[in-house]
């Protein structure tokens, strides 16, 4: 049965404490570690995923809409915490109004060569700090095609719950594992067949329309970090700069926004 929690201080509900806080959640989201997955959409997701669940925290009114899954962890021995949502906001920090929350173990990442194995199509994502555009940058992932994202070691955690709301849970059905070392694993993506392109502003840059007309047949494109931009030794590593052609006097678009543009224009015709 559903174990009703009135004390936000409870012991057995430590992985839900204080989940705005990024510094707790670096703590308590470590890789291979725990996340936490928002919202019965994305709950649902995770689980088709293969993802295994540590408990459930929700209010009491959501046991009917997710009943199979109190069913199912009653039956594999999964906690479902069900508490009202004032000792909820207490515990997590925030007012629960998308259903439910998990705690979920981590998945063991592949390593890089395993990912990209059969893959035409993948994203780099090069010190990315904004869970937010990470989110983003999976969602156009999952949409236009792509196989594959990578993610480099400085790169904000595609398992944060806000980067996985913001992608709407397609972080887990887009493959990624983290590339490192970086810029160094470049050469491992050329080793393994792809023409390694980076998206930024060059006065040698290739424009996006020129290199869509004729397409490398593996193509790992490396999206920057906001306001920096990449590094002079990633874009030395690379084999070509691309950039996209604007008008209005734009130079430069949201990364997750210029990803979706790029990922659709080089998407591979399968």
């Amino acid at each position: 049965m559903p174990i009703a929690i009135t004390d936000p201080t409870d012991p057995r509900l430590a992985d839900y404490v204080s989940l705005t806080d990024v510094a707790l959640r670096r703590r308590t989201e470590p890789e291979r570690g725990l996340y936490i997955a928002e919202s019965e959409k994305v709950i649902r997701r995770a689980l088709r995923a293969g993802h295994r669940p540590r408990s459930y925290l929700m209010a009491q009114r959501w046991l009917t809409d997710l009943a199979d899954l109190v069913a199912d962890a009653e039956a594999d021995g999964v906690p479902v915490f069900v508490g009202e949502h004032d000792v909820i906001e207490q515990l997590t920090g925030f007012h629960l109004h998308r259903g439910a929350l998990a705690s979920m173990q981590r998945p063991e990442l592949p390593s890089v060569a395993a990912l990209v194995a059969g893959a035409q199509r993948v994203l780099v994502l090069e010190d990315i700090v904004d869970h937010t555009n990470v989110g983003a940058v999976f969602r156009s992932a999952a949409a236009l095609g792509v196989d594959a994202v990578l993610v480099t070691p400085r790169c904000a955690d595609p398992l944060y719950r806000r980067a996985i709301r913001v992608s709407m849970g397609t972080v887990f059905q887009v493959p990624w594992t983290r590339i490192d070392p970086w810029p160094g694993g470049i050469t491992e993506l050329q080793a393994a067949g792809f023409t390694v392109a980076t998206l930024a502003l060059a006065d040698d840059a290739v424009g996006l329309d020129e290199l869509a007309a004729d397409p490398p047949e593996r193509l790992a494109l490396v999206l920057g970090t906001e306001g920096d931009g990449l590094s002079h030794h990633t874009l030395e590593a690379a084999d070509l700069t691309v950039t996209i052609p604007m008008a209005g006097g734009v130079d430069s678009l949201n990364v997750a926004a210029a990803g979706a543009v790029a990922a659709w224009a080089l998407r591979p015709q399968r």
